[in-house]
């Protein structure tokens, strides 16, 4: 550190925004600037909630305070490992996961549209059983226990190590009464059952794209990332299988990517619903279950 040490919480901010600005770093595993990241970060060091940050700008860290800052720092600096890795934790919305290196980082378009419970295409208390496919961290799962009170949850993912996180986190939000937790290839290993709503944020990256991920995607399982040649594989499969495992007049929802084009070339034919989600409205399909192929 050169030149005089910062003391105070904003100029603590300016400081790491400034490193990981030089750094030139890759974000997108739960926020999309230098600043918020340093926002996150420092945050976590003092123990504050997000929300008090600007009040709190002249607030002076102690010794412990800055040495644990300046360690995180150097370490997302150095090594280009997701902060979500290194503090073990993400965020969707008001929500905190814990997450490492055994699932992917909690991010996506359909923990927004869960905030409102899916309306206005599924009306309140519609849902009494509900599946998260390729649940990795569990993330998906807890919402969905957390906007339908009344619905069975069961979350699969194909990855062992993948439902211990999810299952922590299941556990942190004691839903373990509501939230089953299954492994299985997709639909390939579950019990028999029809259900309201079945969620999935599968892998969707194509084989071009996994080429030229930055270098903080490498340390996410790749299980959890690659989609295949077009990133549809699991698309595929999920589209295929689903109208078996839906009760009439269910829901499928899937997020997958910056594949919409090559989604509705491969279906010309199968009516997408597409969800605005804070990126936009090519994110996230909805399809009821008479409109699924057959």
């Amino acid at each position: 550190m050169t030149g005089a040490a910062p003391k105070t919480l904003g100029e603590w901010l300016r400081y790491t925004e400034q490193r990981f600005r030089g750094a030139r770093l890759w974000y997108g595993h739960g926020v999309h600037s230098p600043r918020d990241e340093a926002a996150w970060l420092l945050t976590h060091v003092l123990r504050l909630p997000h929300e008090r940050l600007e009040e709190s700008l002249a607030l002076a860290l102690n010794a412990r305070e800055r040495r644990a800052a300046l360690r995180l720092i150097d370490r997302r600096v150095r090594t280009r490992r997701p902060l979500a890795y290194l503090l073990k934790e993400a965020w969707l919305g008001e929500h905190r996961f814990y997450v490492d290196e055994r699932a992917i980082v909690p991010r996506s378009f359909i923990a927004e549209l869960l905030r409102d419970g899916l309306s206005p295409w599924l009306a309140p208390g519609r849902v009494r059983r509900a599946l998260d496919l390729c649940t990795g961290s569990g993330c998906l799962a807890v919402l969905l226990a957390l906007a339908f009170p009344r619905a069975a949850v069961v979350a699969s993912d194909i990855s062992p190590a993948a439902l211990a996180v999810a299952r922590r986190n299941v556990r942190a939000y004691r839903l373990g009464r509501r939230v089953a937790l299954v492994r299985s290839d997709l639909f390939a290993d579950l019990p028999p059952a029809r259900y309201d709503l079945i969620v999935a944020n599968p892998p969707y990256v194509s084989a071009r794209a996994m080429r030229a991920l930055p270098r903080e995607y490498w340390f996410e399982p790749r299980l959890a990332l690659a989609g295949g040649d077009d990133g549809l594989r699991f698309v595929r499969a999920i589209l295929r299988d689903a109208a078996k495992y839906l009760a009439p007049g269910g829901f499928l929802v899937v997020e997958i990517g910056h594949n919409r084009r090559a989604l509705e070339r491969a279906f010309p034919r199968t009516p997408f619903s597409w969800l605005e989600a804070s990126a936009g409205g090519d994110f996230v399909f909805l399809l009821a279950r008479e409109g699924l192929p057959q």
